[in-house]
């Protein structure tokens, strides 16, 4: 049972919300945190607001944050994560869409033309360490995914009786629910290579990144086989370059599998250059299509493999490469199940997300806390943990027994620069370290764009701007009760919002019906 939910800690939440209620300042106190209302974690500051002319520098007006309620200026904290911050990555989630959809149909700075240009929705997995639990649907049947409730296949179904080196089963004729906590384990802990699979995720960035580069050598190549010359433009310092005629503008999310394992989902938009403006969003040359693209991004999924630096424990590296599970779809923009909006809504969703699907979350790990989740005999989650401890330590520990890994736990963080020290670092997220929402620069607005549109729009203009010289002071509600009204506040406002949407939008279409 949760905290907030056992009796004693609710009846001491509702009188703390009573006696704020009963303060003569309650709806100041409320329109005070209106800013951070809904904020599982808000940031508490302290010190002085002075609002200042903007033409002349003058000061207008002065107040330092003992004169608000509570003493201190609430944020919100802006996490990302929907397991940390619901209401912070409903915000994140809005901004994430409107910058998918913005590079497939245009909008806010980005032109419209972008909407005609050839689109690929891309999935790029992460290969096999080790067989896993696995939920397989051979034939949809059900009119709608996301409730879908068609018959699995088994597992891992065989013929004949198959037994790893360790003695367990290596078959499971198990059909497996969508909710069991069975899927993405191993079938056999020990056979699963669960070095190699931390090791992939820190390196998965550096491997899509030489992807895209070997799309766009592709679709270079093709261009000068299809006699489609290369293009002069001016570069900043003046000089003047040949480049070919079509350039890849991306937008990437990465989502974790549940067996802990990144993969990517990709948009891959063909822009053309124009030689007279360089950042100029232009359609492809006529002889490259679609259809190129999609045949770009198999062959460079194919042929992308490279080794990673030594390591203390294994000196020939080990080999990065996708998966063989990689798909490539276009985009359209009417119907179907591969839209724009779709598209948006679902990379959107999974930008909020992180290890959650594997059954892990926690903060970043240090010596003193790593030993309650790290364990070379413990469950699938533990032995990953554990490798990206071990592997990541400093290159000074060159053993690998457990004297020694004892030892290191408790010794400082890396301090040796080495390819591996991220490990470390990102440990609670299984070794990786990327972010979970990247863009090419060409590709659509940025996230900075949105929210000083958002912060202009909320703000009125009266010809100043407001210089805060502020310190943090701490984070989260100062009580439950408070945290329960701001919460509640909020939700009613985001309700009343979508209602009146709903209602203009009622009202348009009868206008128009009529």
């Amino acid at each position: 049972m949760s905290t907030l939910h056992r009796p004693g800690v609710a009846a001491g939440r509702d009188a703390q919300a009573l006696h704020r209620a009963a303060t003569p300042d309650y709806f100041g106190w409320l329109e005070h945190t209106r800013t951070a209302g809904g904020c599982a974690r808000p940031i508490r500051l302290t010190g002085t607001m002075t609002a200042v002319d903007r033409d002349t520098g003058r000061v207008l007006a002065e107040q330092h944050t003992d004169e608000l309620p509570d003493r201190v200026l609430y944020k919100a904290c802006g996490n990302r994560r929907a397991a940390q911050c619901p209401d912070c990555s409903w915000v994140y989630a809005g901004d994430a869409f409107q910058v998918v959809r913005c590079g497939l149909t245009g909008g806010k700075t980005v032109p419209v033309s972008v909407a005609r240009h050839p689109v690929v929705f891309a999935t790029f997995t992460a290969p096999s360490f080790g067989p896993v639990h696995h939920r397989h649907v051979p034939r949809h049947t059900c009119a709608d995914r996301r409730r879908c409730d068609c018959r699995p296949a088994p597992c891992h179904a065989r013929r004949d009786a198959v037994t790893c080196p360790h003695g367990r089963p290596g078959v499971c004729f198990a059909r497996h629910d969508s909710a069991d906590p069975q899927l993405g384990r191993p079938l056999c802990l020990d056979c699963y290579d669960h070095d190699h699979q931390v090791v992939w995720n820190v390196f998965a960035g550096e491997l899509w990144r030489r992807t895209k580069q070997a799309v766009e050598r592709y679709l270079a190549a093709l261009c000068h086989r299809r006699g489609i010359h290369k293009v002069e433009v001016v570069a900043d310092s003046g000089r003047v370059r040949r480049v070919p005629p079509v350039r890849v503008s991306h937008g990437k999310v990465a989502e974790m599998q549940r067996r802990g394992a990144v993969h990517f989902h990709v948009l891959l938009r063909l822009d053309g250059v124009d030689p007279g403006d360089r950042h100029a969003l232009v359609p492809p040359p006529a002889g490259i299509t679609v259809d190129d693209l999609v045949a770009a991004v198999h062959a460079a999924a194919g042929q992308i493999t490279f080794a990673t630096p030594p390591h203390p424990d294994r000196p020939q590296g080990w080999s990065i490469a996708w998966g063989e599970q990689v798909d490539a779809r276009r985009i359209g923009t009417g119907d179907g199940d591969v839209t724009d909006a779709r598209v948006a809504a679902y990379l959107a969703k999974y930008a909020t997300k992180a290890t959650e699907v594997t059954g892990h979350c926690s903060t970043r790990l240090t010596p003193d806390t790593v030993d309650a989740y790290a364990d070379p005999e413990g469950d699938h989650l533990a032995r990953l943990i554990d490798a990206c401890w071990r592997l990541g330590r400093p290159t000074r520990h060159r053993t690998s027994d457990t004297a020694a890994q004892a030892e290191d736990r408790q010794g400082d963080l890396d301090t040796t620069p080495h390819p591996y020290a991220g490990l470390r670092r990102w440990a609670h997220m299984l070794g990786y370290g990327g972010h979970f929402l990247t863009k090419a620069r060409r590709y659509s607005v940025t996230f900075g764009l949105l929210r000083d549109t958002r912060a202009t729009y909320r703000r009125a203009d009266d010809g100043s701007v407001t210089v805060g010289t502020l310190a943090f002071v701490g984070s989260g509600w100062l009580t439950d009760g408070d945290a329960l009204l701001a919460n509640t506040a909020a939700a009613e406002r985001r309700e009343r919002s979508r209602v009146g949407r709903e209602e203009l939008a009622h009202e348009l279409w009868s206008g128009v019906a009529a």
